[in-house]
């Protein structure tokens, strides 16, 4: 496995940087925008073609496989759903490490499993490549605004040549330490969310049943102690009652599942994420996993008997 060494040569890519892509969902489509409006040559693949087409339309370059697409890059980017399917993009027979060959980068940008990051990060070394895990903070708006919180993982000297890449669509990007290290982090940071999103939502529950206005009330608290992210782009959208996905409910059910299964591991107990990922787990239940997590309010307005919505919409009834 290739390791970071004090005084290493730096990493010199070729010029023009190719860069290929598989994920071009909800985050990655805005990520890989940046980069073509920065001129880089960006190469993309997914399994359905049409979600890759307003790329394509911008310049971009398809790829059939992904085996194709790794022939065609400098640097592989991934940013998917699910652990299982990092595991197969990059670890199947024909998936992208088989492909690997010496000096390529691969930098996977799904929130997945510390363990799985090291994984890749060996079997990318064994090819004299490098994988780097770097997970990314800042939901579709940080996406689309360019303005991502990037933590990562792997060889140092790799993370300061990939960083003019990261850079286009990050504003903060941060090492965290070896393989699997920016995963870990980014389960810090889901954990954090976890409990501001219970904040949020009971606040705005209370606020509602004490007869204030729901923006006033934001006025007065995003600005003082307890403001937060959460607070100024999320509040907005439970006052609206607009449940659609910037991050995706299922995805973060998958968040806190990986960061209790650490905490197990290392022997933790984290009640609070665990209260809050069983309330999650109910509102998907409830057919509401490709809401937003702000979609918390619905089960804790069901918590609340007597609780009427603001516009007397039907409430979510959990069983």
């Amino acid at each position: 496995m290739n390791t970071s060494s004090p005084g290493a040569d730096p990493i010199i890519f070729p010029s023009p940087v190719r860069i290929g892509w598989i994920g071009t969902g909800v985050m990655g489509a805005p990520m890989c925008e940046h980069l073509l409006r920065a001129g880089y040559a960006l190469t993309v693949h997914t399994r359905t073609a049409s979600k890759a087409q307003m790329l394509l339309d911008q310049g971009a370059r398809w790829a059939e496989s992904p085996a194709a697409l790794v022939a065609e890059a400098d640097v592989v980017c991934t940013m998917v759903g699910f652990p299982q399917d990092v595991r197969r993009i990059y670890l199947q027979p024909d998936g992208l490490l088989s492909q690997a060959r010496p000096g390529q980068i691969f930098v996977d940008f799904t929130t997945s499993e510390p363990t799985l990051a090291g994984e890749l990060a060996s079997q990318a070394g064994s090819k004299s490549a490098w994988a780097l895990d770097a997970p990314v903070s800042g939901g579709d708006v940080g996406a689309r605004d360019g303005t991502l919180s990037i933590m990562v993982g792997g060889d140092s000297r790799v993370f300061e040549g990939v960083k003019p890449i990261l850079s286009v669509f990050g504003r903060t990007l941060v090492y965290q330490g070896q393989a699997g290290c920016g995963q870990h982090a980014k389960l810090c940071n889901q954990i954090t969310i976890a409990g501001t999103m219970i904040g949020v939502c009971e606040a705005l529950l209370y606020a509602h049943k004490a007869g204030l206005d729901g923006e006033t009330l934001l006025c007065s608290i995003s600005s003082g102690a307890a403001g937060c992210w959460t607070l100024d782009h999320l509040a907005p959208r439970i006052l609206k009652r607009d449940f659609s996905a910037g991050f995706f409910v299922e995805h973060f059910i998958k968040d806190m599942g990986m960061a209790l299964d650490e905490a197990k591991r290392m022997g933790l107990l984290l009640t609070g994420l665990s209260l809050v990922r069983k309330l999650y787990v109910a509102i998907q239940a409830n057919g509401q996993g490709r809401s937003g997590t702000h979609a918390l309010l619905l089960a804790l307005e069901d918590l609340s008997p007597n609780f009427i919505t603001p516009d007397s919409s039907p409430r979510l009834l959990l069983k």
